[in-house]
């Protein structure tokens, strides 16, 4: 029996003023938690009840791992814990089970079901894969985690332009063979959130 693909979905509870807090600052505070929460849930509607892999919800803060009626009850649930992005995803990829991991956020409304499909796909032939965004960052991550747990994300910028390019140099320090799938918008600001709406 092969090992399990996992989806881990990266989250952070939809709380006013703590999250898309640059998109925000053009759309107003309530609009862009209410825009944050339905991108999530969609999303997980999409991607999280796949039979092809299996999905987990890793939340931030911690605490929202307890809290009832946020999130589908369907899909198991763990804590981030602490640190940058890198210290979490590194983290997801070395704990969750043997099998190749994947990883994506919960605010990029464009991901499908076929974006993680062809992740895992990829990761049939290279070592790493990777979902780049308009932005310089990425939408998704995946590793295939053997014969070992490439460590990836140390020394990153994240958050800025360069976050794909520091992470593919880690990369390639590793001696990681990659693929890339398509570019998806990653919308940050209102003019972002402007452009998706028109499309």
């Amino acid at each position: 029996m092969s090992p399990t693909r996992q989806l881990a979905v990266m989250a952070k509870a939809p709380r006013l003023g703590r999250v898309k807090t640059r998109l925000a600052k053009g759309i107003g505070a309530v609009e862009a938690a209410r825009f944050y929460r339905r991108t999530s849930l969609d999303l997980l509607r999409r991607v999280g009840v796949d039979p092809r892999w299996q999905t987990v919800l890793a939340l931030a803060p911690d605490i929202s791992v307890h809290e009832k009626g946020v999130w589908p009850e369907g899909v198991p649930r763990i804590a981030q814990g602490p640190g940058d992005l890198g210290h979490r995803m590194g983290r997801l990829m070395r704990d969750l089970p043997p099998g190749p991991v994947v990883i994506i956020g919960s605010d990029i409304p464009d991901i499908a079901a076929r974006h993680v499909a062809q992740a895992f796909e990829a990761l049939g032939r290279a070592d790493a894969v990777f979902g780049p965004a308009d932005d310089g960052g990425y939408w998704l991550v995946g590793l295939r985690r053997f014969p070992r747990v490439p460590e990836i994300f140390g020394n990153v910028r994240w958050s800025g332009e360069y976050a794909l390019a520091d992470t593919l140099a880690n990369v390639e320090r590793a001696d990681l063979r990659v693929a890339r799938l398509d570019v998806l918008a990653d919308i940050d600001t209102a003019e972002d959130f402007r452009r998706w709406r028109e499309s």
